[in-house]
């Protein structure tokens, strides 16, 4: 998969189209989120499948064109409020929320050998993988694809050095084209040999994090309806799981479900495998594996699904397997955990301060707080995004304030299990927060234990 060869920096001529002599794009009729109705083309995308379900359920396909201009825009609005020439992002899901451009997530994601160049007042830039420059071809808000100089020891060995000074004079070029003297750039990730590279050419690094949490932390109703249309897949692919399960197959058995059935609509990958039964439920964190599900087993599970258009859906189920009945302690678990998601619901709303949430949520009972999860709630858009809103017991350590807001996606978590306890429950529910409240955008039902 690595390229044998570090290709020389220069200019890409143009954006390739993909797709040789095929029929141009204007004679091609459009899928419901616009897009061309061409099942040879370079982009990915929902199946027919997902199409006809997000139909039944009414749910409606996003404007793509228009989605990805409101991402772009509001990249570009937080670096004016930062001050800064530009950004540049290694990270594949930022460079997925500026571009909407896919190539390998996953192993990109911790071999970097992509990068995008956005200026605040100029052109975005995209450096490309190896021999992949045609995959940006559809998309016009990409002004021009070039190949990308890796400067990590996997691919550059002794050479990183002059290859990070390389994409260095790249990106200073670009600045000082289009920065008009600005010599601010936001970066949310790079190698340490990059950094120095930088440093040399006298580029002021900021934090593109914060650049890019910030951005993406509001969606507009295009974002909004693509999380939806990923909510029916996850759904529906649950609900696939759930009829799959049985006495006797694996929690990898039933996880595959999952994954497959995410995929057959157009989703893309999973970001953990947390799934466990049985007295593997407890502590949480804990990834499923090869233990063989018994009649009356706990099974409990967060999706973490990175769906069709890549958006995240995060919600989290506690079943039973079989005819087995519950237990009076997970009986116990089962209904504090739904106490607890209720009431942090019912709290979120526009202008809740995120200490204000930690002060006011619901309170676990002691015996379940050691074991309590990571957060109370989080941001959701492409993954896990900010906030992170803690625990009383941890905010002191890790918390931050801020302002819930219109348009923000909160997956609010719940896990309940007593130390040495021989199970625990996992919920999570989904909800997007509105000029008035919250709605909730997940719906598979839970358990009436």
């Amino acid at each position: 998969m690595s390229p044998h060869s570090v290709p020389a920096p220069k200019i890409h001529p143009g954006r390739r189209r993909a797709g040789g002599d095929r029929p141009a794009e204007g004679n091609l009729g459009r899928r419901p989120d616009g897009t061309p109705d061409d099942d040879d083309r370079v982009e990915i995308g929902p199946t027919p499948l997902a199409f006809r379900e997000w139909e039944s359920a009414g749910v409606r396909a996003p404007d793509l064109a228009a989605l990805r201009e409101y991402r772009l825009e509001r990249l570009r609005g937080e670096l004016r409020r930062n001050d800064c020439a530009g950004l540049l992002v290694f990270d594949p899901l930022n460079i997925r929320y500026a571009t909407d451009t896919t190539n390998m997530q996953v192993w990109i994601a911790h071999n970097p050998t992509r990068a995008c160049f956005i200026a605040t007042d100029g052109p975005v830039v995209l450096f490309e993988y190896g021999q992949a420059m045609h995959l940006a071809g559809h998309l016009p808000l990409v002004d021009e694809v070039r190949p990308v100089v890796p400067f990590f020891y996997f691919l550059t060995g002794e050479r990183t050095e002059e290859m990070a000074g390389r994409f260095a004079a790249q990106i200073d070029d670009l600045l000082r084209t289009h920065g008009g003297g600005n010599r601010r750039l936001a970066v949310d990730k790079m190698e340490i040999a990059g950094v120095r590279a930088f440093d040399r050419l006298g580029i002021d690094i900021r934090d593109g994090q914060r650049v890019t949490e910030h951005a993406r932390k509001i969606k507009d109703a295009n974002e909004v309806e693509a999380m939806r249309c990923a909510m029916v897949a996850c759904e529906t692919s649950m609900e696939e799981m759930r009829r799959a399960m049985r006495p006797g197959m694996t929690e990898n058995d039933l996880w595959a479900v999952l994954h497959a059935e995410n995929v057959k609509r157009g989703g893309e990958w999973i970001e953990t495998r947390l799934l466990t039964s049985g007295p593997r439920t407890n502590p949480w964190f804990q990834e499923c594996g090869p233990r063989v599900i018994a009649d009356g087993d706990v099974v409990a599970f967060d999706t973490d699904l990175i769906g069709p258009y890549g958006y995240c859906t995060d919600i989290s189920r506690t079943w039973i397997c079989g005819e087995g009945r519950p237990s009076n302690e997970a009986r116990e678990l089962y209904e504090v955990a739904r106490e607890h998601i209720a009431a942090n619901l019912e709290l979120l709303r526009p202008g809740l301060g995120f200490q204000e949430l930690t002060e006011k949520s619901h309170r676990l009972p002691e015996r379940y707080r050691a074991g309590r999860y990571s957060c109370i709630a989080h941001g959701t858009g492409l993954c896990d995004e900010y906030p992170s809103i803690k625990y009383p017991e941890d905010y002191a350590r890790s918390g931050s304030d801020g302002v819930f807001e219109p348009g923000m996606m909160v997956s609010v978590e719940a896990y309940v299990g007593a130390e040495g306890g021989s199970c625990g429950v996992k919920l999570e529910e989904q909800a997007l927060v509105t000029e008035t409240g919250h709605e909730l955008i997940s719906s598979y039902p839970l358990e009436d234990w």
